[in-house]
């Protein structure tokens, strides 16, 4: 299995500095672990909370990284596919590395709303999107009745080329996913039990769709500590908090032995990478998390 990292980028701060520190100093401390993957999420009108955008953000990290895949979530229905596009384009003639497009279908009405945009429209969005963007990023143009697009083309393209990873939950999503997808993006929240039920309908959605994905990633929520006992002191408190409403089973926590096997389950399953989001915790503790997760990505690949 892979590991790699997607950086949180929410922050409750009164310096506007300290998230973008922040970031930065986890893309480094990933780089030091040698983690596989580095991606960044995606929202919009947050305020008054911080929320460190990913496209000026990961251009920073760029400099940290090597020739392994980087990338970005992008809420596609959010987003005009000539400037997603476009930023992609840009992002990606900076990476040494293969440029890696999350997305899904995004949720949450006042985000919408902000963007001028409707949640009625998001799936037929989502669909039409992709195909938009997709087809500017190999070379092509492009038209949208959708979004009022014509003849449109980007530069620069994507000089070692993309992959999609779409997020899906529902049996629909997950066909979509199948169908205009390179690999399904598994969401965080997953229990191994329900990963495995969403495994063997994606599964079958690709065969469906002649698809054969050699990557199959599925994001999630960790802490690791040098002790099992200060790990578990942090993630003990947040799930007893009600972390993000997730069951237990859904996060990994304790020192890098102890996350290596409950990781490893979802290997069992069929994926190929997880991606993991530190949980909340002081600066120190998270940049040592993040190292510490080299360990777990050795064990990993040693099991």
């Amino acid at each position: 299995m892979r590991i790699g990292i997607s950086i949180g980028t929410t922050f409750q701060v009164d310096d506007p500095r300290e998230g973008p520190r922040s970031v930065l100093e986890q893309a480094r401390a990933a780089a030091r672990a040698g983690l596989d993957t580095l991606s960044l999420g995606d929202h919009h009108s947050t305020g008054p909370v911080s929320y460190v955008q990913n496209v000026p953000m990961l251009g920073r990290l760029l400099a940290e990284w090597d020739s392994r895949p980087a990338g970005c979530l992008f809420l596609v229905p959010l987003w005009h596919p000539v400037l997603m596009a476009e930023q992609i384009g840009t992002l990606a003639a900076m990476a040494s590395g293969p440029f890696i497009i999350q997305t899904g279908l995004g949720g949450g009405a006042p985000q919408f709303a902000a963007m001028g945009a409707r949640m009625a429209d998001r799936r037929r969005l989502l669909d039409e999107g992709i195909a938009v963007v997709g087809a500017l990023l190999r070379g092509e143009a492009a038209d949208s009745e959708a979004w009022g697009i014509s003849g449109a083309r980007v530069a620069p393209l994507p000089p070692h080329g993309v992959e999609w990873w779409v997020g899906a939950g529902a049996p629909v999503a997950l066909e979509r996913a199948a169908r205009v997808g390179d690999c399904w993006y598994a969401n965080a929240d997953l229990t191994a039990a329900r990963a495995a039920e969403a495994m063997a309908v994606y599964r079958e959605a690709c065969a469906d769709h002649g698809r054969r994905p050699t990557r199959i990633p599925i994001r999630k929520d960790v802490f690791i500590a040098e002790s099992a006992a200060e790990a578990e002191g942090v993630g003990d408190a947040l799930m007893s908090a009600g972390y993000r409403g997730f069951e237990r089973g859904a996060v990994a926590y304790g020192d890098p032995q102890g996350v290596a096997e409950q990781l490893a389950v979802f290997g069992q399953i069929g994926f190929t990478d997880v991606v993991i989001r530190i949980m909340p915790a002081p600066l120190d503790a998270t940049i040592r998390s993040v190292e510490l997760a080299g360990e777990v990505r050795s064990l990993l690949q040693a099991a």
